[in-house]
């Protein structure tokens, strides 16, 4: 294998260091909603990824799904989330933003006036530990609860879901990202649209392919005739089952469908997110090169990432970027032992979520 993952990358015109990327992880250290200075100093340890891909910014009040998780709706959350990208470009790195709505993954005390969720319908997720919106409980503590029952979106509100996110765009920009990533995986608000058997709709919205894809489509069109394509990724997640969301025969055909779609409209990349099925690999390397032959462009892999997996797909022009998750969160230096083949630091589990700076800016480089 050569060294073609650490080599420089052409990102629809924005620089790469490397094709190594940063996933995004939801870590819940700002409170009142608004990225500060510890959110500023844990990207820039983590500058040296050739792209990070911030953690889900909820685009609304209604979006929100955890708790002290940074937005992006209002001038202050603008305002926090600017120091962390002058950061990570103080420190070179390049910095996209993932824009987010949960729809049903949520609780009516996260909701605006203690409102139910949205969703493309009413289904209600299966209660089960790994289902579940993190709020503040009746105690004052942290914790997770069960989601609260959705309502379906009306017809008349869908247009207000793309406006959000083109605000969310905007203002990413404004902040000083390179760009933004559409969040339309692992269960969340436009996979409930997708997938028909969470979305029952009888309206434009509902029924055929066509109409359950075009949130996401319509979305994406939005946003880019706002900030531009090229400064526009989606996340995807074929075959997932994360959050309850059911499988359905035609999965793969229907992102094999986006894929062909996304590849009309000269985005930055298209990035898929494996989460595993019963200890194995959802995404199989047959639907993977199928994929980007039907894209076309730029295609981002995450979940379950291992140096040697990652060598070999960028190698054989499977995928063109790696991006990694949970290794990032114990080894800020994660480039460079990847390419040094220095061993990687386990992560304290305990510590993902909430806090301060221990599991979150007290991980040492190798070095």
């Amino acid at each position: 294998m050569t060294d073609l993952l650490f080599r420089p990358f052409d990102l629809a015109g924005t620089p790469l260091h490397n094709r190594i990327a940063m996933a995004p992880m939801t870590r819940a250290r700002n409170p009142g909603a608004v990225a500060n200075e510890l959110t500023a100093q844990y990207y820039r340890q983590r500058a040296s990824a050739g792209l990070i891909i911030s953690e889900g910014t909820p685009v609304s009040a209604q979006g929100q799904g955890y708790i002290d998780v940074p937005g992006i709706w209002s001038a202050e959350q603008v305002a926090g989330w600017k120091r962390v990208t002058d950061a990570v470009h103080a420190a070179r790195g390049t910095i996209f933003a993932q824009l987010w709505h949960v729809g049903r993954m949520s609780h009516s005390s996260l909701q605006p006036d203690g409102g139910q969720p949205v969703s493309a319908g009413t289904r209600a997720v299966g209660s089960d530990p790994r289902n579940f919106a993190f709020v503040y409980l009746d105690d004052g503590s942290r914790g997770r609860v069960d989601p609260t029952p959705p309502r379906a979106l009306r017809t008349d509100e869908v247009p207000g879901i793309v406006n959000d996110f083109v605000r969310g765009a905007e203002n990413a920009i404004a902040a000083g990202f390179d760009g933004i990533e559409l969040h339309a995986a692992n269960g969340y608000l436009f996979e409930q649209f997708l997938n028909p058997l969470t979305n029952d709709r009888q309206d434009m919205y509902g029924g055929s392919l066509h109409n359950r894809a075009r949130l996401i489509l319509d979305t994406v069109d939005a946003m880019a005739a706002s900030i531009g394509a090229h400064r526009v990724g989606v996340r995807l997640a074929p075959n997932s089952q994360v959050f309850d969301m059911p499988a359905y025969a035609e999965n793969e055909a229907s992102y094999l469908y986006l894929a062909e779609e996304l590849g009309k409209r000269g985005l930055a990349y298209v990035h898929l997110n494996d989460n595993y099925l019963r200890g194995e690999r959802a995404i199989g390397e047959d639907f993977l090169k199928a994929f980007k032959q039907a894209y076309g462009g730029t295609v981002l892999l995450a979940g379950g990432m291992t140096r040697e997996y990652a060598l070999r797909l960028v190698d054989e022009g499977t995928i063109d970027i790696a991006a990694f998750g949970q290794p990032f969160i114990a080894n800020p230096d994660l480039v460079e032992r990847l390419q040094q083949d220095i061993a990687l630091a386990a992560p304290d589990r305990d510590t993902y979520y909430g806090g301060g700076r221990e599991g979150y800016l007290d991980y040492p480089a190798a070095s």
